[in-house]
This record gives structure tokens, sequence and C-alpha cells, in this order.
């Protein structure tokens, strides 16, 4: 989400009283067409997009739970979001600029069960319902990044459970943090995350990190081999990704505008030079370029972008992309041999890792002395802030991930078991199979 520079929308956009000297906000017809679209395309980046980039990646006994996980979120999440979610995030109640206080953190109910919520309320200048749906995708999104790390082995009932609370104590905190504007922390400390950088993909990416960790790898793994089942699925998952991302970044603009057009562009430079830099550096490595790699790749960009994808030019999108794709390739190959966790689809190798370089390297190319649009006087200033932000959303979602899953395997149980596993998740849990044999 942008800063905005206009008095008007900030007010309305909080929802606080309008000064007696601004404009109310009015609602602009092109705005809306766009973020409507908009809206479409981030949560097309789920359902199907991130369903089938996942799918194709797990054994052919396990593709229906992962469909079937990433359905479940889309629908567990929507929910939550309307009863409590999009309050906890946007509600500014109790916050100033400067002060501190527990609605630094997060925020109140006063919007709880999108109360307020009219035809005629505006959020900048399009319908509010738009822009609660449009942040309800992002919400949707974040969890089910999650899944990828502990495929093949968790519980349905175990997801299910914490998923409702990793939403509600990692995802709603972390994003009112950052875009909820005057009194909330980072934004008071001046963190730039157009789109999720920190929000999105190092908090979810660090969350499948710790999820991996605390249960374990899978049975069998290394030794055993466990390839990609249909790699068609997952390159057109990618694909879904890659054009459903036009939404996810351009939309952030909340508005049809120059801001949008230039997130756009620098959105496709840096997942095509991402999708090279892993597909190069692969090819040189093991001799052939992967599908699996240059979709990989492809991924990393986006996930970089995302955070300086309102205030980087084409030429900063071109070397995020690069640093990316080498960062997230070298993350997903030789560290994680090194450190031997078994995170089965690389989410904090892509997500996590690749949203830290994406966040670092905007304070340097949000600089216009570099070519940004930012306004940025001091590079290592920005950094300095960006690094703040970074290492607080890896410590508290950390810390927030580990007790959640320990809570919810005292209750439930996190791990199928041997025999549930050994068979796949689709029998053992959904008493389905993907395919005919």
């Amino acid at each position: 989400m942008p800063r905005m520079q206009s008095v008007p929308l900030l007010f309305a956009l909080l929802g606080l009283p309008a000064l007696a000297q601004a404009a109310p906000p009015t609602l602009n017809s092109g705005d809306t067409a766009w973020m409507i679209v908009a809206t479409a395309l981030v949560l097309l980046m789920t359902i199907p997009g991130l369903a089938l980039f996942y799918a194709g990646m797990v054994r052919a006994k396990n593709v229906l739970s992962v469909l079937m996980q990433c359905f479940a979120i889309t629908g567990l999440v929507t929910v939550l979001w309307v009863l409590y979610g999009y309050s906890l995030v946007f509600d500014t109640t109790g916050m100033a600029k400067g002060a501190l206080n527990l609605h630094s953190f997060v925020g109140g109910f006063g919007k709880a069960m999108l109360a307020g919520l009219r035809t005629e309320s505006l959020s900048y200048s399009i319908p509010e319902s738009v822009f609660v749906t449009f942040q309800m995708t992002f919400a949707i999104i974040t969890p089910a990044l999650i899944v990828g790390a502990f495929a093949e082995r968790m519980k349905f009932s175990a997801l299910l459970l914490f998923m409702a609370l990793w939403f509600t104590f990692a995802y709603a905190p972390i994003a009112h943090m950052v875009w909820g504007g005057d009194g909330a922390l980072m934004w008071d400390w001046g963190v730039l995350d157009f789109a999720g950088g920190t929000v999105v993909h190092i908090n979810a990416g660090v969350a499948g990190l710790v999820a991996a960790l605390v249960l374990g790898k899978r049975r069998g793994y290394p030794h055993s081999a466990m390839p990609p089942h249909n790699l068609g699925f997952t390159l057109v998952g990618a694909s879904l990704l890659w054009v459903g991302w036009f939404g996810f970044n351009a939309g952030s603009a909340v508005a049809a505008n120059g801001t949008a057009g230039m997130a756009m562009l620098v959105t496709h430079i840096a997942s095509a030079a991402a999708a090279l830099a892993w597909m190069t550096i692969e090819w040189l490595t093991h001799r052939k370029p992967s599908v699996l790699g240059i979709a990989s790749g492809a991924v990393a960009g986006l996930v970089a972008i995302t955070p300086a994808s309102g205030t980087a030019g084409p030429a900063g999108a071109l070397l995020i992309g690069l640093a990316a794709g080498a960062v997230c390739f070298l993350t997903a190959t030789a560290v994680k041999r090194r450190f031997g966790y078994d995170d089965s689809l690389d989410v904090f190798g892509v997500h996590a890792v690749g949203g830290i370089v994406g966040a670092l390297l905007t304070g340097v190319f949000a600089a216009p002395a570099l070519g940004g649009f930012g306004n940025v006087e001091s590079v290592a200033l920005q950094l300095w802030i960006q690094f703040k932000g970074v290492a607080f959303t890896l410590v508290y979602s950390t810390v927030v991930t580990w007790l959640l899953l320990k809570l919810v395997d005292r209750i439930v149980g996190l791990r199928v078991d041997a025999e549930a596993e050994t068979e796949g998740l689709d029998l053992a849990l959904h008493n389905e199979r993907g395919y005919i044999i």
C-alpha cells in the first residue's frame, strides 16, 4: 500500500473525521474498475495459481491434499476477515503519530463484522467494499503460502486450527504495524513495503521454516527420492501467479494511475530477470536448466519486487530480480542441503529469502538518485529502517509461529501417523484419489 501524500485521502483511509479545509474523497469509476479487476487477479493467485504451483511439486498421492488446503484456507480466512480480521488490520481507534501503545501493534474491533460499511463508504477513491475485498485476498494468500513448507505431513484438522490462529496473531498484527497508518509501529518507523514484502512473504516464509522444523522431516527424506509428480501443474501455477501478481503489486496503488503502471512494469521486469538468473546458475551448476528452476526463479523475482514495486524504477527492478534469482537459488539448494531442513516446496528459500532481499533493496532503489520514486534522501538511513522492519518481522513471526504450533500440537496433534503418510494424505485424510490408477 502506498504512503499517501494527500491529507484528505489519509483521513478517508483511516476512517478519521476530515479536517475542515479538506475536501471529502470522491468516487472515481476508473479506479474502481481497476481495483475490482486487481482483486480478482489476487484471488486467482491462490485459487488456482498457488494451489496448482504446489500441487505439481508434491507426490501423486498428496496432490488433492494440497489443493484442498489452499481451497479451505480461502474459505476460512474469508470468514475470519469479515468477523474481525479487517478490523484488526485497519481499525485506527486510539492511534496517533509517534504515540506507542497497544494499537501501534494491532487494531481494535471497531470494524468487526464490517461495522459501518455501506454502499457509499469510500476508501481512497474506491468503494470501501472493494478495498475490503482486495485486502482480504492478501490475507488469504499469506497463510496459504506456508502450506508448501510442511506439505505431505500435517493433519487437516491441525492445519485449520493453526491457520486460524496464525492469521489472528501473526498476519493481522504485522499487516497493521506496516500498513495501519500514523501510530502503527513500522509505519511510524518509515518502513517501505508497497505490497507486502514483510507482511506477506517474510512473515509466511519464516513461519514455513519454523513449521518444517517443528513437524520434522518427511519419512525417507532426504534419502528417498521425492520428485515433483506433475511439473505441468507447477508451470501453469507459476504462470497464473505471474499474471495475478500484476493485481497484487499494481493494485496496491489503489488507483488507476502512474504508480500502478510503473508497478506493473517493474513487477514484470523483476520476475523475468530472476527467472533467467535462476535458470542460468542452475544450467552452469547442473549442466541442464529445469522447468522447476525457471518457475521458482520467476516466483522469487515476484516476491522480491513486491515491497519495492511502488518506489523502484526499471533499472532497480532488473537488479532486484537478478539478485533474488541468484540468492534464492543458493538458499533453496546449497543452504537447504547444508542444514538439512525439510522445507518441502522451498517456502523459506523463495518467500522469506526473496522477501528479505527485496525489502532491503527497496531502501536502495527507492532513492531518486538511483532511478527510484520514493522520498529517500539517505540510502543508508532507509536501509537501516528496512533492516529494522525485516528483523522485527523475522523475530515476531518466528516466536508466534513456534508458540502456536506447540499449542495446536497439544490440542489436536500436528502430524499424521506413519501409516497415513505412507499411504498418502489424499486417501488417508480425504478418502479420494487425484488419479485413477
